[in-house]
């Protein structure tokens, strides 16, 4: 996600994500004990998604650092061919803001699709469900996700 969005990548690499979502569910692991791997994928998740969505608004918020500096020449402004890539630093926070509204049915199967990695057999066994289950969860939620965000991302 961080690589084809060369506006947070300027100023964060994949790394530095990392790390700062590691040291969240460190912090969040000292509070809440996960009941099961599934919960402690959807608790790593979460902290993916917030640290996401704090950078960019870190970054590119009024105070931001990002907002403020052009060293690159308007590079890091240039919409990469990417077609998952927003199209705005508001549309990114949005996405991730928009998975974390979503159902929790639905929030879980993205969770692990997207933010974890995990292929759709993987994630089927982690949540205890049928293939078949988790790609109807993955429809829906992509279906919402593109309603609450008006299609500004495709999903497919």
């Amino acid at each position: 996600m961080l690589k084809s969005y060369g506006h947070v990548q300027r100023w964060s690499d994949t790394d530095d994500v990392l790390q700062a979502s590691l040291l969240r569910l460190h912090r969040a692991l000292a509070s809440v004990q996960p009941e099961s791997v599934r919960k402690f994928y959807g608790l790593a998740a979460t902290q993916i998604r917030r640290e996401l969505i704090d950078l960019a608004r870190s970054h590119y918020g009024p105070q931001g650092i990002g907002a403020k500096h052009d060293s690159d020449g308007g590079k890091a402004s240039e919409r990469c061919e990417d077609p998952f890539e927003p199209e705005s630093l508001a549309a990114w926070t949005e996405f991730h803001e928009a998975v974390e509204a979503l159902p929790e049915a639905e929030k879980e199967v993205v969770s692990l699709l997207w933010y974890d990695g995990l292929n759709q057999s993987e994630a089927a066994r982690v949540l205890g469900i049928s293939l078949a289950t988790l790609k109807r969860r993955w429809v829906s939620a992509r279906l919402l996700l593109k309603e609450q965000l008006a299609g500004g991302l495709d999903l497919d």
